[in-house]
């Protein structure tokens, strides 16, 4: 039978144990399923209760002694192994290396990118503003009437009004997006991208005293409103577009939106369709639906068997243009927005809004563009 003083003996051997092999041997002899300290336990069971209480602690102290011992020595061996590798490895940073470039453009990203390359070859400039928005330029100088649904707070982020100094006095609204003189006015999230619109417009009408000169932008960036399903976002994306000239027509306005969907979709079968509609800012005003083929049950982009909505539209307001400093009987203009989301769903055939924003790696390396990839209209927007 196997006494205490033949499983103590393995103590100094595993402290000695000269590599990983020789350990595991070690804890076979001792702990395996019939190793020295695995037999000692069984005798638990055919000895007498008073057998049991002298000679059961003292052979779980000597399993566990084991066990720790065993876990000790494995823990040094590894960790100068590890040692060892490390001292004796070298890395070659002068090796020429031929390794793809890592990440990739997120999908709102690269049709922004295709849309300025678009709007770029015709004659547009890119321009941006705050997401911090004061309700006059959100709203009033876009003639929308206090009464309007948009203004309301179950569809638009407001800033509180009040807050409270360290005092505990109360002081006018302290955010005011970098905008001076504005702390009196009620601010908010943008709704979208429009006061761009009137911001540049604005510009114009100060540097030019009011005179005027022609604008072709476009506007895009991250909008706000509070809504949320698998086709609305809280936080979603918009482009509009804004042309101010002499004598501009909805004629001007159909054949830059045919335009701009030919080269975005790729396709010269875009067939457009401008259904009358209503916006405060717009008049008149215009729906732009986008003719469709379906091709194995699904909707794509081109051809006539059907239309869908992509954007809206419409001849500037004239009182947006006077509000804004210019002199509407000598300046038109025409706009247009559109999602940007919406538009590379379309594009990219996409089913749902909320996986823009989902932040799942998988879902980017499917959908998502090559890292050093450029949009270009010689090479191909959505190469």
């Amino acid at each position: 039978m196997t006494d205490l003083s033949s499983v103590e003996s393995y103590l100094p051997q595993i402290v000695a144990a000269p590599d990983l092999t020789a350990l595991e041997s070690l804890r076979i002899a001792a702990l395996g399923k019939q190793g020295e300290v695995t037999v000692l336990l069984k005798t638990l069971g055919k000895m007498s209760p008073e057998e049991r209480q002298a000679r059961g602690p003292a052979i779980q102290a000597l399993r566990e002694a084991v066990t720790g011992a065993i876990a000790d020595r494995r823990e040094t061996l590894e960790r100068a192994a590890l040692d060892a590798r490390l001292a004796a490895e070298t890395l070659d940073m002068t090796l020429p290396v031929d390794a793809p470039p890592t990440g990739s453009v997120h999908p709102v990203s690269q049709v922004m990118d295709e849309l300025a390359e678009i709007f770029a070859d015709l004659g547009f400039a890119v321009a941006t503003g705050p997401e911090i928005e004061t309700d006059e330029n959100n709203f009033d100088k876009l003639n929308i009437p206090a009464s309007h649904p948009a203004r309301a707070m179950h569809d638009t982020f407001y800033f509180e009004q009040n807050a409270r100094t360290a005092d505990g006095s109360a002081q006018s609204n302290p955010i005011d997006g970098g905008l001076a003189g504005v702390e009196a006015r009620r601010m908010l999230l943008r709704t979208h991208t429009s006061p761009v619109q009137v911001r540049t417009m604005q510009a114009v009408a100060d540097r030019t005293n009011g005179r005027g000169e022609p604008i072709r932008i476009i506007a895009p960036g991250r909008t706000y409103r509070s809504d949320s399903d698998s086709t609305h976002t809280p936080m979603f994306h918009q482009v509009e577009g804004l042309v101010i000239d002499r004598g501009i027509t909805m004629g001007h306005l159909k054949w830059t939106l045919e335009t701009f969907l030919r080269a975005y979709f790729e396709r010269d079968d875009i067939v457009l369709r401008l259904r009358p509609s209503y916006f405060p800012f717009t008049e008149p005003s215009a729906e732009v639906d986008v003719g469709y083929t379906l091709t194995k049950g699904k909707r794509v982009i081109g051809g006539s068997d059907g239309w869908m909505e992509v954007l809206g539209s419409g001849m500037v307001h004239p009182r947006v243009i006077a509000a804004c400093g210019l002199d509407p009987a000598e300046w038109q203009g025409f706009a247009f927005g559109c999602g940007i989301d919406r538009l590379a769903m379309l594009k990219y055939g996409m089913d749902d809004l909320r996986a823009f924003f989902d932040g799942d790696v998988r879902w980017l390396r499917h959908y998502g563009f090559s890292a050093l990839d450029v949009p270009t209209l010689s090479g191909g927007i959505s190469s």
